[in-house]
């Protein structure tokens, strides 16, 4: 079924929401936008800041009201039982990361997302990542030829911002919480990878590096996951050959701020590599820099003298901020000159899960390539509380066409006769 628009409930009017409420309240396929937070004065303060629709006063109100679809907010822990739920009760689902954080959890939004129809989404910012994007374009043009080796590295230290956003979030006993195995989260580092180079992993042995601060984050005596793990590197084995080196940093002397995420893939015949501040393609006779092509820019007016001599397809990317190598033209108007975030990719997340929801395709990260996005680091903790044993990942295989009619039902084309 399609709907011209469609209205949504955010749960979950922490930090990071609201950079997503803004833009899904100016797409012209979403009609209004509410919010609901167990914290009732959080959501007040949002609706009231951005001028959205209304709030509503919990979780289980906003499934019994007549929104069309749930974005969820809430903590990165709590995100698979609460999606079931919202799909069993008639909503497509927008989730940040992760999808989940056990392979039962996979399973059963898997099974509500094939079972009810809806959509489903999980927020990879990754996916939209300038290099990604790169690497997606030239693996179509068959430059790399087969690819046989990547790396995806999330290194984000806790000093840049996580102990500031675990201290909102989780309150008087928020070093429980701040403890959260690096490799549950990996979905901005195997997103990067995957969604470049496709495929999925099959198996991993992965290394957990026990922390030694000593400020009581990372101290199994505190945790509520009974983990100690501050960093992590994990090697899989990917299908049909080849080979994925992850790594999950949260103590590490590098510059989150400027680039949390970066990769590198290989290839028979060309590969790129990234740094914080450079990015190359080369192939067996050169090194090109494509730096520029990666970089967002900074918000110019579309009067900017500085465009003058842009060429026109580029323009809307200088505009928005938008590195050059992401299709700022395939975005609509009302999202180009709201603020973004990870290097580009906030206004592409609202813009894919609006479009899905409102013609009924199947979004790029839709559930079953979010599972493969996160079962990955599901896998490699165990593997690195068992000291790197090498373990098989499981895998739901590709998404189902949504046009295809559900199990035991004639297609449209049987039903009249076609076939």
């Amino acid at each position: 079924m399609t709907l011209p628009s469609f209205s949504l409930g955010i749960v979950g009017a922490g930090q990071f929401s609201g950079q997503f409420a803004k833009l899904f309240d100016a797409h012209p396929r979403v009609s209004s936008v509410r919010v609901a937070d167990v914290l009732p004065e959080r959501a007040e303060a949002l609706v009231g800041r951005l001028g959205l629709t209304g709030t509503v006063p919990s979780f289980e109100a906003l499934l019994e009201s007549d929104v069309d679809a749930v974005a969820v907010f809430t903590q990165r822990w709590t995100h698979g039982p609460l999606v079931v739920q919202a799909l069993r009760a008639g909503k497509h689902v927008y989730s940040a990361v992760p999808m989940a954080i056990s392979v039962a959890e996979i399973e059963a939004i898997i099974e509500a997302v094939r079972e009810t129809g809806l959509t489903y989404m999980m927020g990879e910012t990754s996916y939209y990542n300038p290099a990604t994007v790169y690497g997606r374009q030239r693996r179509a043009e068959g430059a790399f030829g087969r690819i046989f080796y990547a790396e995806g590295d999330y290194v984000h230290d806790m000093d840049l911002g996580f102990y500031e956003a675990y201290q909102y979030s989780g309150g008087a006993d928020w070093k429980r919480t701040a403890s959260y195995p690096p490799m549950l989260y990996p979905t901005h580092s195997v997103g990067g990878v995957l969604g470049a180079i496709g495929g999925h992993a099959v198996s991993v042995s992965c290394i957990g590096v026990r922390d030694e601060r000593g400020d009581g984050v990372f101290d199994r005596e505190v945790s509520m996951f009974a983990n100690d793990f501050s960093n992590a590197t994990a090697l899989f084995e990917l299908a049909g050959g080849g080979s994925m080196r992850i790594n999950e940093f949260r103590r590490v002397g590098y510059p989150s701020h400027l680039r949390e995420s970066r990769f590198r893939y290989f290839g028979t015949e060309g590969s790129f590599e990234q740094l914080v501040d450079a990015a190359v393609w080369q192939d067996k006779e050169s090194v090109t820099d494509v730096s520029a092509l990666l970089r967002t820019t900074a918000t110019l007016d579309a009067d900017d003298p500085s465009l003058a001599d842009v060429a026109p397809a580029l323009r809307d990317a200088f505009v928005s901020g938008l590195a050059p190598v992401q299709d700022a033209s395939r975005l609509p108007r009302e999202l180009l000159h709201l603020p973004t975030g990870h290097e580009g990719s906030h206004q592409f997340l609202v813009d894919d899960f609006a479009r899905a929801v409102a013609d009924g395709t199947q979004p790029p990260v839709n559930a079953w390539e979010a599972a493969r996005y996160t079962l990955p680091g599901i896998v490699a903790h165990q593997s690195a509380l068992r000291g790197g044993e090498r373990l098989p990942v499981p895998d739901f295989g590709d998404a189902p066409d949504p046009a295809a009619p559900p199990p035991g039902q004639p297609s449209a084309a049987a039903a009249d006769g076609r076939r």
